[in-house]
């Protein structure tokens, strides 16, 4: 069913790409969720991701698909970042990006993201990112107030962000699942349990520290969900940091039904190996979305069944399409293309079975690339 048209898609969760360039060993560690180096003798190119971009990238970049790793990287340096950044974002398909702000490192920023792919972007902004800038904002050193007296104004200013980020962002993003787990109590923290929670982890802390305290974690999850808009939930597999056993998006339940009316849309993200549970939470609970997002890139040729074990129980409406690239912007490639092609295999497959009529395959496939995302963060009102 290569004929199954789509809508520019919209990359509902991603992140900035590296501005300069990168030795052969760099490149490879972001095929990877793996924070260590391949083991002696192997590669990261040998995975279903590195594979992938040998597929789809080579072309881009005036290369036969699966050239040797060497000559592609060798290429790439030809080319420079900002040209073959420029190709290979161009070459996507992708007609608007949602950026989660919250990482470290040389990235680029929604605006020229967008520049370089030619398309529009918004922000996703981090929420235990947010804390731990306004931590570090607070005075240090001997002129610094006790770490108690700090608390009220951590609370406060933590808070303020919030609401500040909300008037120009289109959703939030919790990390939860890596600093503690899903496993959260479901009920908005008391402020007094905030402020103790506040006070016990300012006291001692260093620039830099990670907010993993649960009672900070809820707190930063009830006030995206009191903003109304969209909060972005890290489910499923991701690097060594995670305990996947905490990241099945089941241990959401009771925060879900708690949030019910509450707020804006819950978006499960990735989800596998847990995607059958994050398709069942979409399901059952109206405010629940399932994104497709890093399972495809990670399983490669498997795409399509991953994709078709999403569809068994997600509504057609509350799935969407992301990349969630980070660094290379042969992510944003691999992302969209392995999704494109598992797509319309297995739409193409139901309507010669008889199973779907083809202009069902057709809005169906418009609804997961592209117009769930724009309905769910109201980007037709922000212009995006």
């Amino acid at each position: 069913m290569a004929w199954l048209p789509l809508p520019p898609l919209v990359d509902h969760h991603c992140h900035g790409v590296l501005r300069g360039e990168l030795d052969a060993r760099a490149f490879e560690g972001h095929l990877t969720e793996s924070d260590a180096p391949a083991p002696p003798g192997t590669t990261f190119f040998d995975t279903q991701t590195g594979f992938a971009v040998r597929r789809w990238c080579p072309p881009l970049l005036g290369l036969e698909p699966h050239c040797p790793p060497a000559a592609y990287l060798a290429r790439r340096r030809e080319l420079g970042p900002y040209k073959s950044r420029k190709a290979l974002l161009r070459g996507t398909g992708i007609g608007a990006y949602l950026v989660d702000t919250g990482l470290p490192g040389d990235l680029t920023g929604p605006d020229e993201l967008a520049g370089a792919g030619g398309g529009t972007a918004r922000e996703i902004v981090r929420l235990e990112t947010v804390a731990e800038r306004i931590a570090d904002g607070l005075p240090r050193g001997p002129a610094a107030r006790a770490p108690g007296d700090a608390a009220p104004a951590f609370v406060a200013g933590v808070e303020e962000a919030v609401r500040a980020a909300a008037r120009t962002a289109v959703g939030f993003k919790s990390v939860a699942a890596y600093r503690h787990g899903l496993a959260l109590a479901p009920e908005p923290p008391a402020p007094y349990a905030v402020h103790t929670a506040a006070r016990a982890w300012l006291t001692g802390r260093r620039a830099g520290d990670r907010v993993a305290d649960p009672v900070l974690l809820r707190h930063l999850l009830w006030l995206a969900v009191g903003t109304g808009l969209p909060l972005q939930l890290h489910t499923g597999f991701g690097d060594p940091d995670l305990r996947l056993d905490r990241a099945d998006p089941v241990l959401l339940t009771d925060f879900v039904r708690a949030t019910a009316g509450a707020g804006g849309p819950l978006v499960l993200l990735h989800g596998y190996p847990y995607h059958r549970q994050a398709a069942y939470l979409a399901n059952v609970f109206p405010h629940v979305y399932a994104d497709v997002g890093l399972s495809l890139t990670h399983t490669g040729t498997r795409a399509e069944a991953v994709l078709a074990e999403f569809l068994e129980l997600a509504p057609f409406g509350k799935l969407l399409f992301s990349t969630d690239a980070y660094g290379l912007p042969e992510l944003y490639v691999v992302g969209a293309e392995l999704f494109r092609t598992a797509l319309r295999a297995l739409l193409g497959r139901w309507v010669e079975d008889g199973a779907w009529s083809a202009p069902d395959a057709e809005r169906v496939a418009a609804l997961i690339a592209a117009r769930n995302a724009r309905r769910v963060y109201g980007l037709e009102r922000v212009r995006c």
